[in-house]
């Protein structure tokens, strides 16, 4: 699957920026005062959970049966870090990539539609590890704001956005209230310059600009009035102001200027 390598494209970029940088390790970030470290802890371990619903089914439920109680009772922050604790620094970040690295083979020649457990409802392997992509891009977002720097998208973004686009539902639903009668049309200029089209053409409900953008409002890393995406019609507005494309409880965006890149001296 094409996924898998975007995947591994995604974590050696955030790899090099990490290990080309000044940052701590310890260094706090605008996601949630999260430090570098959290942030790799947590996509270390949800690599491996993805892995392990891929070839050994059972041990992942096994695994969840284990983390969840205790993950209900300290927090998922809180859990990751006992899970880990003992990994930090430059042993956390090398035994992270190398996690990346196996998840990537692992997926690389799996069959796209076969289903896999996983904490909501089962998903399809190219989903799974399509969502890893979106959670190391969104994530790796914190780390390029904490160095003060522009992250240098590629055209492997395309599965966060048509995943952004097909959770256009689940924005409501995970909130319980009722979707639009109508679905934006969504047109975004790829980092290439390509153009990608999702949904039908209309002229009174759609967005318009980059795909970094749609991407950066669908993963709640930027609010939708931080970045340069033309929003037209109350169904398209009411989407981006609360738009969520990741699993789990539903999630505010960020107030708009909080997440940002941060200013550094020269």
């Amino acid at each position: 699957m094409r996924e898998a390598d975007f995947f591994l494209e995604e974590s050696e970029a955030l790899d090099r920026a990490i290990t080309g940088g000044d940052l701590a390790h310890d260094a706090t970030t605008l996601f949630k005062e999260w430090t570098v470290d959290q942030i790799l802890r947590h996509l270390h371990m949800w690599n491996e959970a993805a892995t392990l619903s891929l070839q050994d089914p059972e041990g992942f439920m096994a695994m969840l049966q284990e983390a969840l109680p205790k993950m209900a009772t300290t927090g998922l922050r809180s859990y990751e870090d006992e899970r880990y604790g003992d990994l930090s620094g430059e042993c956390l970040r090398e035994t992270w990539i190398a996690g990346a690295r196996a998840t990537a083979d692992a997926f690389r020649n799996a069959d796209p539609e076969a289903r896999l457990p996983w904490v909501g409802p089962p998903m399809s392997a190219q989903s799974s590890i399509s969502a890893r992509l979106m959670e190391t891009w969104a994530h790796g977002q914190a780390v390029f704001d904490a160095l003060g720097r522009d992250r240098q998208d590629e055209d492997r973004i395309y599965p966060i956005a048509e995943l952004g686009v097909r959770t256009f539902g689940w924005t409501y639903s995970v909130r319980g209230e009722e979707r639009p009668g109508v679905k934006p049309h969504v047109r975004l200029t790829a980092p290439s310059g390509e153009v990608w089209t999702f949904n039908d053409e209309q002229a009174d409900e759609r967005i318009e600009g980059p795909a970094t953008a749609f991407c950066q409002v669908v993963t709640q890393t930027r609010n939708i009035a931080d970045v340069p995406l033309e929003v037209t019609g109350s169904a398209a507005k009411d989407w981006m102001s609360k738009a969520q494309c990741f699993a789990g409880a539903p999630e505010t965006p960020p107030p708009p200027g909080l997440r940002r890149k941060a200013e550094r001296a020269a």
